[in-house]
């Protein structure tokens, strides 16, 4: 593979360099989205027994918050327990566009990369036409000729691996995301209903 890599030459190297942040963004974002991390299970109802129990102080409130995403969306809906419901899901809808905005860290830059790595592999292709043509121009060289078609080739299929997974995985995280926002929606929509619809405010 080295080998390969060497024969080819400076084409290639902007798809290797495109591969390495690809893989490390797939796998920064599997470890920053686990669910057990953004919805840690059975926070709703410790939340929902704590304020049963009036034990939501202002600091339970802020540990809550620091707990997890779905902790500073509850704690949006907590926060101001004397204001009205609209109020406080406005307040949860701000905390929601945080969070959104903050699980799709760097979900742009793998589907940038995704997008581009076919071009790249294009232009790779290019360079390996125009030594093609440039070695034929200087007289029939086998030699010239065939490391021409490698590079194009080469270059064209490793655009598309590098393509492939990279656009996958944002579409696969993209869709997490989208799960997990829609969870602590329906979540933070019956916290509210508690704290504002049935008499449970303080």
């Amino acid at each position: 593979m080295l080998a390969i890599i060497i024969e080819l030459g400076w084409p290639i190297w902007p798809l290797i360099l495109a591969s390495v942040l690809a893989l490390a963004l797939i796998i920064e974002r599997s470890i920053a989205l686990r669910r057990e991390k953004i919805l840690p299970a059975g926070l709703l109802s410790e939340v929902i027994a704590s304020w049963n129990k009036r034990q939501m102080s202002p600091k339970a409130i802020a540990d809550l918050e620091q707990n997890s995403p779905l902790g500073r969306v509850l704690a949006a809906a907590l926060r101001n327990d004397h204001a009205t419901r609209e109020g406080a899901k406005q307040q949860v809808e701000a905390a929601g566009a945080v969070v959104a905005n903050r699980l799709s860290k760097n979900l742009t830059l793998l589907g940038s990369i995704g997008s581009v790595a076919p071009l790249l592999g294009l232009f790779g292709t290019v360079v390996g036409m125009i030594a093609i043509f440039a070695s034929q121009q200087a007289g029939s060289n086998p030699q010239e000729l065939a490391r021409g078609i490698s590079i194009a080739l080469y270059c064209t299929a490793f655009g598309i691996i590098v393509a492939v997974p990279a656009v996958l995985m944002y579409r696969h995280y993209r869709r997490l995301v989208d799960d997990y926002l829609v969870d602590m929606e329906d979540q933070s929509e019956r916290l509210l209903e508690l704290v504002y619809d049935t008499g449970g405010r303080s």
